[in-house]
């Protein structure tokens, strides 16, 4: 008898396949799926390996970097944001082994690593992008540090930093910068109140190929600066987020930063949140074509929907939108909008009272591309006839994936199973503090919603799930703050949800020990859990831990002690207790 012929396909094949069928998707949702597939065979499991490009360490991970590092050989980026002990030694002990790393994220630490970073930069030296964002405190030589350190840098993001040590030799520092990166492209300054119209000047004089620039809340830029400095890079700069100290309904806006603006011929992101413009900005810039993409005027003032008519019936290109708190807007405008917008992917339309399901209904129908939906403090779920018109006609729309509808008063269980019938591919679906929703409408959602994975349902007081009698695995993120579940809706989730990632409980007054322990035992997954201000519960968190050896994250009920040892051992063990 003739065995039948083996096939087998190539590395590269596999490699295509396993990307395609995780829908090119990054971090977590990428680590957990990989997972799942390197435990099918020892191919499988070495071709993973080859798939994972970033290693986000804890305190735990640091005894195992030999085998991580061995094991995961195209490794580019490492994320350190987590790590809570010695970070220098950290990078002194990363920089012996032979690594091609382009990325390094040491966000949300106390201080820049210099020992370890300095250690680090001499034997890594392939580094293109640092991240050093919220870093509680920030001295002036760091950024000397920086520029004599990693000289090929070609991003840079030194956002929100929680204090400056002394103001001494920060602008000096910049300057360094701005001189030593010649490949810079990017520079995220965020929040650094010294930086003013001169030193915004020198960067972009300095940096040829500078191609993005943030600086938000830096309180000493004015209008005037920012155009003599963008002017020199009006052949590169493709992104601008920009704040300007402004003075208020006074503040005009000057003809040489607007004909700066509309010179920047490349552009196609442009972040103004928070500052005062004007229509006469919003007409230049639709009068030019300039090819935004991403648009950005969140809490805005000084324009009308004349402006922004203006720009978006010129400017069609636009996929990224947010006009948070442009309380000027209706649902009629919103029609007329939606048809510009064909190729939009996201829009916020936040703090907008006068929007309802109409507004919501246009963009869906309009906009056949639109995958995130937020409209958060508005008038969704109120009646109107035009709303009952709209619904007639109306179609499934599989491409939204990510709907934010916060604090939405109007908002009851009948809209919720609208939404659950015409979006069957949500992802997320927020409803924090829309007090009217039931588990009616939920179990609608998710049901009907079989790829729902995030669910925040903080403050919605009439939900309690007792009766979910059905399995929803590929929910990973649950939001139940300040509602009054109990025991007996823990014991349902623990039975329905058990792939849940993370779980927050914050504030659920008549929830036990009883209902934490069935969800730690069954949901073998988690790895988050929010007890706080959860007064019953009485848990031992070092038992939690071992029989849920998964959990990484955890905030302890009130007048739960941790003895310093115990802390000591969670930490070996990769868990943070707050």
């Amino acid at each position: 008898m003739v065995e039948p012929p083996v096939f087998s396909l190539s590395d590269h094949c596999w490699d295509l396949i396993f990307t395609f069928l995780n829908d090119g998707s990054e971090g977590e949702h990428n680590h957990n799926y990989l997972k799942s597939l390197s435990i099918v065979s020892k191919e499988f499991l070495s071709i993973t390996n080859r798939l994972r490009y970033s290693l986000t360490i804890y305190v735990s991970t640091r005894p195992f970097l030999h085998r991580l590092f061995k094991r995961f050989t195209n490794l580019t980026s490492l994320d350190l944001t987590c790590f809570c002990g010695d970070l220098d030694a950290l990078l002194s002990q990363i920089s012996c082994f032979r690594l091609k790393l382009t990325s390094l994220d040491i966000s949300n630490q106390p201080t820049i690593p210099v020992i370890g970073l300095r250690a680090f930069s001499i034997k890594i030296t392939t580094l293109t992008s640092l991240v050093c964002s919220n870093i509680e405190s920030i001295y002036g030589t760091d950024l000397f540090l920086i520029a004599e350190c990693f000289p090929l840098l070609e991003e840079l993001d030194l956002s929100n930093p929680g204090e400056f040590a002394n103001y001494v030799n920060f602008l000096d520092g910049l300057d360094a910068l701005s001189l030593a990166l010649f490949k810079l492209r990017k520079i995220n300054l965020s929040g650094h109140c010294y930086v003013n119209d001169l030193s915004l000047l020198h960067l972009c004089k300095n940096c040829e190929f500078l191609e993005e620039v943030m600086m938000m809340n830096c309180s000493l830029l004015t209008h005037h600066g920012i155009a003599y400095a963008i002017r020199e890079r009006r052949q590169t700069l493709r992104s601008l987020s920009i704040r300007w100290r402004s003075a208020g309904s006074n503040d005009v806006i000057s003809s040489p930063f607007i004909d700066s603006l509309v010179s920047l011929m490349g552009l196609t992101s442009l972040d103004l949140s928070s500052s005062h413009i004007s229509d006469m900005l919003l007409t230049s810039i639709a009068m030019r074509g300039l090819p935004l993409r991403r648009l950005v005027l969140q809490n805005c003032t000084g324009y009308s929907y004349v402006g922004i008519f203006s720009l978006l019936s010129k400017c069609q290109g636009i996929k990224h939108l947010d006009l948070q708190k442009a309380e000027f807007l209706n649902d009629h405008h919103v029609v007329e909008l939606s048809l510009f917008l064909g190729g939009l992917m996201s829009i916020n339309l936040s703090d907008s009272r006068n929007l309802t399901n109409l507004a919501l209904f246009a963009l869906v129908g309009h906009c056949s591309s639109l995958n995130e939906i937020i409209m958060e403090y508005t008038t969704i779920g109120k009646e109107t006839i035009e709303n009952s018109n709209s619904l007639m006609d109306f179609v499934l729309n599989p491409q939204l994936k990510f709907l934010h509808l916060a604090y939405s008063s109007c908002l009851k269980d009948e809209s919720i199973k609208i939404f659950a019938s015409i979006f069957p591919n949500l992802q997320l679906l927020d409803l924090s503090n829309c007090k009217d929703i039931t588990e009616e409408g939920i179990y609608q959602i998710l049901r009907r919603c079989c790829k729902i994975r995030h669910l925040n349902l903080t403050s919605c007081l009439r939900v309690k799930l007792h009766g979910m009698n059905f399995e929803v695995p590929q929910l990973k993120v649950l939001n139940l703050s300040y509602t009054s579940i109990d025991d007996k809706t823990l014991y349902v989730i623990s039975k329905s949800c058990f792939g849940l990632l993370q779980l927050l409980l914050e504030s659920c007054k008549n929830v036990t020990n009883s209902g934490v322990e069935n969800v730690v035992e069954h949901c073998t997954q988690l790895r988050e859990i929010n007890l706080e201000n959860c007064n019953k519960v009485f848990v031992n968190i070092v038992d939690m831990v071992f029989l849920r050896p998964s959990l990484r994250k955890i905030t302890a009920p009130p007048h739960y002690h941790l003895s310093d040892e115990n802390k000591e051992l969670l930490s070996r063990h990769g868990c943070l207790v707050g």
